[in-house]
């Protein structure tokens, strides 16, 4: 049973999507509960015959009917191992597993350090809480190295850490060379323009700030320059961005177009695919998923994003307008054959280290070894 905040589009909640869909159904039966409310993904997984619950909680409120309904599902449900995701799950969780004799927990964080300023003083507070607790489960996963240095800071002491990254739909995020002039087209943007594109939620770890503010300067440098903005939040009446995109002169430049459910089109029409996070990232999906469909990334040093690009794109400071805004200068006048290049092996990378198949594999793998080391 996968236990998680949410299940509207976000990076954990596509890796627990796109893993329930990859794992071996002759062995292993999913039951996946939300939270809250089903959002998009609790469709797409009841669409694939895998079983999905709801605790009905509302964002931002306790409720312990929460984990009475919880404790209820896991004594109805023959759970080998309650695998949790995210900081509210993983409490409610590891709760839950001891009232409801559930012997076998896994806990698995998705991000670096936090900056609790930014946040609610409940989540701020969420991570020191947990470490307290954090020898409860059996392993504690972590997608990237970064993620388990800055949660052992934290005091994070596990019985066993499992470092696990992403893994990609390679058949579905793939190169497309008549994705640009269709993006263009479809847009009604020149066919000469140079696509910056910055796929990401609407959240200060994201920081827009720093990314309009290298949109200015690399404007004033290449004419042709357009900025895609796509994410949830990131749409026509968010006053707050539209008063930042204002502020910096960009006007048309920067296109809004929300949450979409054609990423793998949209990034494959990219000149260069963007990550301008300032913290908390760990293994940002964005970055794979550009990756494999051959587009070059420029992108913040956080989290693992260094190991995971290497040679194949851009990393810089996360916070510095001018370095990103280097970067895509240095990609633009690289040219459209470098460019290709440099997508290529950047695809290659994602099919060699962090191919879906594989990393499902490795899940089942540690899943049948915690709950065998239990009988």
């Amino acid at each position: 049973m996968h236990l998680i905040t949410d299940l509207d589009v976000g990076g954990a909640e596509m890796m627990l999507a796109k893993l329930a869909e990859a794992f071996d159904r002759a062995r292993f039966r999913t039951v996946v509960v939300s939270l809250m409310p089903p959002g998009l993904l609790g469709q797409r997984l009841s669409a694939a015959g895998i079983a999905v619950r709801s605790l009905g909680m509302a964002r931002g409120v306790p409720d312990p009917r929460g984990l009475t309904r919880l404790v209820s599902l896991l004594r109805r449900e023959p759970v080998d191992l309650l695998q949790s995701w995210l900081y509210h799950a993983d409490l409610l969780g590891v709760v839950a597993a001891r009232l409801a004799g559930v012997s076998r927990l896994c806990w698995n964080i998705r991000c670096t350090a936090m900056d609790p300023a930014r946040y609610s003083r409940i989540s701020a507070a969420l991570p020191r809480l947990l470490a307290r607790l954090s020898a409860s489960p059996d392993a504690v996963l972590v997608n990237s190295a970064a993620a388990q240095r800055a949660h052992e800071e934290l005091g994070y002491h596990p019985k066993r850490w499992a470092m696990i990254p992403n893994g990609f739909d390679v058949a579905r995020f793939q190169p497309d060379i008549a994705a640009g002039p269709r993006l263009r087209r479809d847009l009604g943007l020149p066919g000469d323009a140079f696509l910056v594109g910055l796929p990401a939620r609407f959240d200060p770890m994201k920081d827009h700030a720093t990314f309009l503010a290298a949109a200015a300067l690399f404007a004033a440098r290449c004419g042709v320059a357009r900025f895609l903005l796509m994410g949830r939040g990131v749409a026509r009446g968010n006053t707050a961005l539209e008063r930042m995109i204002a502020a910096r002169g960009l006007g048309e430049r920067v296109l809004l177009l929300g949450e979409r459910a054609d990423m793998a089109e949209l990034l494959a029409g990219l000149d260069v695919a963007t990550l301008s996070s300032a913290f908390g990232e760990s293994f940002p999906n964005v970055v794979g998923e550009a990756m494999a469909c051959g587009v070059p990334v420029a992108a913040t040093a956080v989290g693992d994003v260094g190991e995971i690009v290497g040679a194949t794109g851009i990393v810089v400071p996360p916070g510095d307008a001018a370095a990103l805004a280097g970067a895509w200068q240095r990609l633009y006048e690289a040219g459209e054959a470098e460019r290709r290049r440099l997508g290529a092996a950047a695809r290659q990378r994602v099919v060699s280290n962090y191919a879906l198949p594989a990393i499902a594999r490795r899940y089942e793998t540690l899943y049948e070894d915690i709950v065998s080391r239990g009988r």
